[in-house]
């Protein structure tokens, strides 16, 4: 199995997000002691957002394959996406979406004939589907009777991704960040439970899977 870790936030091994979605690979890695790892921390801003010459290849059919500046990068980032068979993304909420960050990432791997294809109903995906989990932290509560602040992150990752042909798409959140320290606490036990809950019932698939 090969594991793609990628983490988006500014904070780093500091944050929840990277936390919580380096829970996952510790999961992932009792169920698959061999698996290969490849990690991306993204949330320092390394990765540039897309330059002319990218956005001119993919503005038209015929302007052919650039192999310079971003259409480099973006070949070695969706290149490093078809070889995973499984992703992991953390990732902070910022001003209710995703941070720029991962905005950059996905601008460079949603790509014009390469990881989807324009048809009369829309976007065709090309990647075949994998398990993709997503970590997510917040400074507020986003989701569940206390919310008090609307999602568009969660919405806009399950359509782009799907658009390129990801739709096992996985959500595991911490949130209320911001509040007292025993708040965060309780959250982040919330988010352990149910990460618990996600893999245990996949062992016992798999387990169900061994007997057949």
């Amino acid at each position: 199995m090969n594991i793609l870790h990628l983490t988006f936030s500014s904070r780093g091994e500091f944050s929840e997000s990277q936390r919580l979605s380096r829970k996952i690979v510790d999961m992932l890695f009792h169920w698959n002691p061999n698996a290969d790892l490849v990690v991306r921390a993204l949330g320092d801003g390394a990765l540039p957002h897309v330059d002319a010459e990218y956005a001119f290849m993919q503005h038209s059919c015929d302007a052919g394959r650039c192999g310079t500046g971003s259409s480099a990068r973006s070949d070695e980032l969706i290149a490093e996406l078809e070889r995973a068979d499984v992703v992991v993304i953390g990732t902070p909420m910022h001003n209710l979406s995703v941070p720029s960050s991962l905005k950059a990432w996905i601008d460079h791997v949603v790509r014009a004939r390469r990881t989807f294809t324009m048809t009369t109903s829309g976007k065709q995906g090309l990647l075949h589907d994998r398990p993709v989990y997503i970590a997510v932290a917040s400074g507020g509560r986003f989701s569940g009777a206390n919310a008090h602040q609307p999602d568009f992150l969660t919405p806009y990752l399950k359509s782009i991704l799907a658009s390129i042909g990801l739709h096992n798409l996985s959500f595991f959140t911490v949130e209320g960040t911001g509040a007292r320290a025993d708040s965060v606490d309780a959250a982040r036990r919330v988010a352990d439970d149910a990460l618990q809950a996600h893999f245990n019932l996949l062992g016992f698939q798999h387990a169900c899977e061994d007997l057949d």
